[in-house]
């Protein structure tokens, strides 16, 4: 028979018993609905955090207004991350993966140059949230996911620097990749259009090869 909570234990809020504690030993179809429950609330927090990025400066958003927004209880967030700022970085993460995706098979494909505008693309359709991941603290991640993923393709495809060793070389040009976009976030929306970026990366990297020893 269950005990009714006592004063030193209050009933907890349902969202929390549902998504993290109802079945937490069980496997199978259990299991399914609640790792499902939990990818929907994180997916709520990055869709609030998102559009309240849209409206505030990152500094400015605290997480009960996150939360707020995205319907989570307070207490379900320190469940995901261990605070705003991780939470930022995590995001930073599944961005850079997302670009990635979407990036790297047009580069294989049609070229560097193709990649390139792919890559602006991306970044200009989900500009507010690049400058806040670029300019407020997760550029280290995302300089760290870029270069894991560059040092990747590097490898599988065999791809040697003629003067410089590989790590080296792909950390010179993911260092070029994020400070062009890092500079074009910077400016007035609208001073340079997403071509035009893309044009200034393939000079900065191709002045970048010419250099080479």
């Amino acid at each position: 028979m269950k005990k009714a909570p006592t004063q030193n234990q209050p009933a907890p809020d349902l969202c929390d018993t549902i998504s993290h504690k109802q079945n937490s030993g069980s496997i199978g179809p259990a299991t399914a609905v609640q790792d499902a429950r939990v990818q929907r609330t994180d997916h709520a927090l990055r869709h609030a955090l998102l559009g309240l990025l849209e409206q505030h400066a990152f500094e400015a958003i605290i997480i009960r207004q996150i939360c707020a927004e995205a319907g989570v209880h307070y207490a379900t967030f320190f469940r995901h991350h261990a605070s705003k700022e991780a939470f930022l970085e995590a995001l930073a993460r599944d961005q850079m993966e997302t670009l990635l995706e979407l990036a790297l098979p047009v580069s294989q494909q049609a070229g560097d140059g193709a990649g390139l505008d792919t890559l602006c693309q991306y970044i200009d359709e989900h500009r507010s949230l690049w400058r806040v991941l670029l300019t407020g603290g997760a550029s280290a991640t995302l300089r760290a996911e870029l270069l894991r993923s560059s040092l990747t393709v590097a490898r599988q495809k065999a791809i040697a620097h003629p003067s410089l060793p590989m790590e080296l070389a792909a950390t010179c040009s993911v260092a070029l990749i994020i400070e062009v976009i890092t500079w074009w976030l910077k400016q007035p929306e609208g001073a340079y259009s997403r071509n035009q970026v893309s044009q200034m990366l393939q000079q900065v990297l191709g002045q970048a090869r010419l250099m080479e020893p």
